[in-house]
């Protein structure tokens, strides 16, 4: 028997290949978008993937189960009120299934969502390990305010959160201390709010160290489960859908973007992505262009940026770049939004001003300080005292509200959202003068000024 993980460390999500070396054959549980990964794995393990396992309809990424299935012929295993669209076989509380030696056995354990399972991994009579998808986290366990207003079952974040103080308890608890839990997610992921770094535990460790599954009553869990929670991006909703139906098969779907001539210049008033390094979009970039940087969480951002109802441009400084940027886009089902990709290698007519730090330093009151950091962030203390905040995601909807009678200067935690937050401003507020603090923030970190 053998256990392999994939990580995703964009999106912070982990997938799993359970292998039977007797029976030659391979299990997926929640996989990602590309589903070549686990292709690979089977050919190298002279193996036949049977079978795919989704814990519940993933609302921070898109899965590959429904392509996998059509071109493996592998079952497809999901709970019974999940509604889906797609062929597949309900696994629901104490469903089983046989690979070899080793017996995988579902648990019902709602709580993130009404449709939440989590997988017992049976072998040679003893529970080995257990798959519980957004239930339980390294540190925490899955967030209960998601479903409000996705899926087809939809659930109030209190009911879940009951759900969950029992799905843990009643369940997932009593499993022995030995036991190996493997999570859908990591530290970075928006599913949760303490989540660890570790990418696996143990039953006994997580009832020693993870603060929900200590000793309180089910109303003082139902109260500081939902307390803290990261915000909830745009796209969150849009991927339960696609997940409940099957997302069309990947590489016909990025290689169906298309792209257009370099430095093509959209039609006026179109919604621009602009992917570029900060200092060249700085430099001169299209009219009402954001500045959403490629970096490790460019996909999370776009999700929470740009509404699922939206059509893009996606702009790239190469070649190389645009083609990254497309299949980071598809983890979330955001190519099937692009209106056209192009490359863009040359100034254009919109420049934004540099920031001169040492006289914001000096004169602050001159300054319109706008704070895009989440609320739990500004929760935890102000850089500037008299700083309007309005989250990023919340940005392009509410950037009328910052007064434009001076210089608006535009802040994060370190530099990387504030490039999107000022390119937000400046295509809002086009009378203003827009400055993007940027990196420069970490050198005013010692408390309000």
């Amino acid at each position: 028997m053998k256990i392999k993980q994939f990580e995703d460390k964009g999106l912070a999500h982990y997938a799993y290949a359970i292998l039977s070396e007797e029976a030659n054959q391979v299990v997926l549980v929640d996989p990602a978008r590309d589903p070549q990964p686990y292709y690979n794995y089977a050919t190298e393990n002279n193996a036949t993937i049977v079978g795919v396992i989704e814990t519940h309809p993933h609302a921070d990424f898109v899965s590959s189960h429904l392509e996998i299935s059509q071109k493996t012929g592998a079952t497809i295993y999901t709970h019974s009120l999940v509604g889906a669209d797609y062929k597949h076989t309900a696994f629901d509380e104490g469903a089983e299934l046989q690979l070899g030696e080793i017996k995988l056995r579902s648990l019902h354990t709602p709580g993130h969502s009404p449709d939440s399972i989590s997988i017992v991994l049976e072998h040679e009579g003893k529970d080995k390990a257990v798959f519980t998808g957004d239930t339980l986290f390294i540190g925490d366990v899955g967030r209960p305010d998601l479903r409000e207003s996705a899926g087809n079952i939809t659930a109030k974040r209190e009911e879940l959160a009951r759900q969950m103080y029992h799905s843990t308890r009643e369940k997932l608890m009593k499993l022995d201390d030995s036991v190996t839990v493997y999570p859908a997610h990591g530290s970075g992921s928006l599913c949760g709010k303490a989540l660890s770094d570790a990418n696996s535990s143990t039953i006994g460790a997580e009832k020693t160290g993870n603060y929900a599954l200590q000793q309180m009553s089910e109303d003082e869990f139902v109260k500081i489960l939902p307390e803290d929670q990261p915000f909830i991006p745009k796209y969150f909703g849009y991927d339960v859908s696609l997940n409940k139906q099957g997302a069309p098969a990947y590489q016909p779907s990025i290689e169906g973007v298309k792209l257009l001539e370099k430095n093509y210049k959209p039609e006026d008033g179109s919604l621009i992505v602009d992917a570029r390094n900060e200092k060249v979009f700085k430099k001169g970039h299209y009219k009402g262009a954001i500045n959403i940087q490629n970096g490790g969480k460019f996909e999370t951002w776009l999700g929470s940026i740009v509404g699922p109802e939206e059509q893009y441009y996606l702009a790239a400084e190469s070649e190389a770049q645009l083609k990254e940027l497309i299949a980071k886009a598809a983890k979330i089902g955001y190519e099937l939004l692009i209106k056209g990709a192009f490359v863009l290698d040359t100034a254009q007519e919109v420049q934004t001003p540099e920031m001169d730090v040492p006289a914001f330093r000096e004169h602050q009151d001159d300054y319109t300080i706008v704070d895009i950091r989440n609320t739990s962030e500004v929760k935890a203390g102000k850089l500037f005292g008299k700083a309007i905040n309005i989250p990023l995601p919340e940005l392009r909807e509410r950037a009328k509200e910052i007064p434009a009678d001076k210089p608006v200067v535009v802040h994060c935690a370190g530099g990387y959202r504030s490039a999107a937050g000022s390119s937000i401003v400046e295509a809002a507020l086009p009378q203003a003068n827009v400055l993007d603090l940027s990196e420069a923030v970490n050198q005013f970190k010692d408390g309000p000024k």
